[in-house]
């Protein structure tokens, strides 16, 4: 079969990581009478009929049927079917198929760019379609839209990580073969993920170590906001029900935390906090001033938080109760003076890592935020 692709899967590493295999031969086409447009509130780009228009594209030839079936599950799964259209190549008119979009996506504004796709999102495109492709068994269409949108989280963690400073001042300065991973396991999980490896890396004798299996859980990122009023000395503090003390048998479920929220796909960690801070607490004017950015668990987890203070006015009378309906969020919130949250980490109250790391660092800065020398 040969199929014509308009869009993303013009980028080579995208095909290899979707289609698996042997490369398939590429050969340059053009459409006629449909034209490509973004998807809105999207990257990814959808092909509507249109007349007199021309779409540039290429043609993929020697699919086999086990390239197929994953080529179905990338687009299909979104409700993308396969029709026959007539290109035009170097060799003449062909017959071939095409992924076209359901009717009822809605249409962006602008031109889709394949090359501006190409610089901000192929790379965590990839990295998403090669988590996609790693579940065994294979993930049906259902499955694959419910979770997508957290495989997309932590393509673009992923992208993060490699992206962001690597400062080593006294720890080692790791190179590119310090570490190797000899064995992935497939994922594990709707939500979040579990994942076995098998690592050796270099030792601090210059030796390697043995072959560790391991299993990690594959979180996101997310963002942290302590909103703190300086006038009135006090803090905004968010009551919910936690499944980590649940599952682990507290008697006392319910946690004070900071606001929090994964960064979502295609957002910043600053994005994500200011978008936290109003679906969670109603707030919508702060001061953001980032705290730190840390692993609270290295030993097992890939979570990586981004944590800020949020200087901003907390009257007496603002709202007790936050979060979205639609995520089932069940919040409520607390106005606590500085003094009275610090009691409460020594009492046992607090006993969230992010908070008593976010409210010992207020401490240290609370002269200055109110004013003081």
């Amino acid at each position: 079969m040969d199929v014509f692709v308009y869009g993303t899967l013009q980028s080579a590493k995208l095909r290899k990581a979707v289609a698996g295999g042997e490369p398939l031969h590429v050969t340059q086409a053009i459409l006629r009478d449909y034209a490509v447009f973004p998807v809105a509130d999207n990257v990814v780009p959808l092909i509507r009929a249109e007349a007199g228009a021309v779409t540039d594209g290429g043609v993929l030839s020697g699919i086999t049927e086990a390239q197929l079936a994953r080529l179905d599950a990338y687009e299909g799964a979104f409700g993308y079917q396969l029709i026959d259209v007539s290109v035009e190549t170097e060799g003449g008119c062909q017959a071939v198929k095409m992924y076209l979009p359901p009717d009822d996506i809605d249409v962006g504004q602008g031109a889709w760019s394949f090359d501006d796709w190409m610089d901000g999102h192929e790379a965590v495109a990839v990295l998403a379609a090669r988590e996609l492709f790693a579940y065994d068994p294979p993930l049906c269409h259902e499955t694959i839209r419910c979770r997508w949108h957290m495989i997309e989280k932590r393509a673009w963690a992923k992208l993060r990580a490699g992206q962001q400073d690597a400062v080593a001042t006294i720890r080692h300065d790791a190179q590119a073969d310090d570490v190797a991973i000899v064995r992935e396991a497939a994922p594990q999980g709707n939500f979040f993920a579990i994942q076995g490896v098998d690592v050796h890396y270099r030792q601090f004798d210059g030796n390697r170590s043995p072959v560790l299996p391991r299993e990690v859980f594959v979180g996101i990122d997310a963002a942290f906001v302590l909103p703190y009023d300086p006038m009135r000395d006090r803090v905004l503090l968010v009551e919910q029900i936690r499944m980590g003390p649940i599952v682990r048998g507290d008697a006392q479920p319910w946690c004070l935390e900071p606001i929090a929220g994964m960064v979502d796909a295609r957002e910043t960690p600053l994005q994500a906090a200011i978008r936290e801070s109003e679906e969670e607490a109603g707030l919508t004017d702060l001061d953001l001033r980032h705290i730190s950015s840390f692993y609270p668990s290295p030993g097992s987890a890939t979570d990586y938080f981004h944590a800020y203070v949020g200087i901003c006015d907390l009257p007496d009378d603002h709202a007790s109760f936050g979060g979205l309906e639609d995520e089932a969020e069940d919040l409520r919130l607390h106005l606590v003076s500085f003094d009275a949250a610090i009691a409460m980490i020594s009492s046992g109250e607090i006993n969230v890592g992010p908070l008593v790391m976010m409210l010992y660092w207020l401490a240290g800065q609370r002269d200055a935020l109110r004013g003081r020398r």
